[in-house]
């Protein structure tokens, strides 16, 4: 019987790899996307012989038609999807060009829903009963001031894992979201660049360490398989017990 075919978004680096690599120990068969080309390839290599890494713009809509059109042609229709690709451009508030807020906002939010919506398509055409993690993050509840554009977009992810969950759920298909917090990658050092910065994220976790990428993959893992059967239209906040907090601990 061959392996169910699980697609990562901005699988590279970071948690999208990580999440690469638990799924295909999980018993997927992976295809990582990234719009870095040479290291998207050179990922899937470090995943499996039968990994592939395909470069894809998740904002651009026949970008994401032609990556689908080629997973099918190749592995067929993906049972389990992971929504991984996103951007943050820290800027204070007052200085946020239209330019970086559409940008942001296209990848992360834009790409989400196109990625979703062709995944979902074939699900149905082809009756399974799949399953969408989308990356949402703390911030869909909680706010950085220097981060409109990211907050806003992780905003709208959650309420598009809801509203595609109960679109979904008469075929059989779950949308959940996780919510990292602070997560050990290159986005967390540009959103916090100095001790400083880190003093501050240290203050509001509970737990006291940054979270690292695996930790974040096997929630997603989860969701992806069969043990999270009666789960769906859910955010699970990986966060260190940030959203806990009533005050600083």
């Amino acid at each position: 019987m061959s392996k169910p075919t699980a697609l990562v978004t901005g699988a590279a680096q970071g948690i999208g790899f990580a999440c690469a690599q638990v799924l295909a120990e999980d018993g997927f068969e992976l295809v990582l996307c990234d719009v870095k080309s040479d290291e998207v390839k050179s990922a899937a290599a470090q995943i499996s012989d039968t990994a592939i890494g395909m470069a894809c713009d998740v904002s651009d809509q026949q970008q994401v038609e032609a990556m689908f059109d080629q997973i099918e042609r190749e592995r067929g229709p993906v049972a389990a999807l992971v929504n991984n690709a996103g951007i943050s451009r820290p800027c204070d508030f007052l200085e946020t060009t239209l330019e970086t807020w559409q940008q942001v906002l296209n990848i992360n939010l834009t790409g989400t829903f196109l990625v979703t919506q062709r995944a979902a398509r074939a699900m149905v055409e082809h009756k399974i009963k799949g399953s969408i993690v989308n990356m949402s993050s703390v911030n869909d509840r909680v706010a950085i001031p220097t981060i409109a554009p990211y907050c806003a977009s992780k905003g709208g992810v959650m309420q598009l894992t809801k509203t595609a969950a109960l679109s979904l759920a008469p075929h059989g298909i779950r949308v959940n979201a996780v919510g990292p917090g602070s997560i050990d990658t290159a986005m967390m050092a540009g959103v916090n660049p100095d001790s400083e910065a880190m003093d501050r994220v240290m203050s509001r976790t509970p737990l006291k360490r940054i979270g690292e990428p695996r930790e974040v993959a096997n929630v997603v893992a989860f969701l992806a398989g069969d043990k999270s059967s009666y789960i769906s239209g859910e955010v699970i906040y990986i966060d260190g017990g940030r959203l806990a907090m009533n005050y600083t601990c």
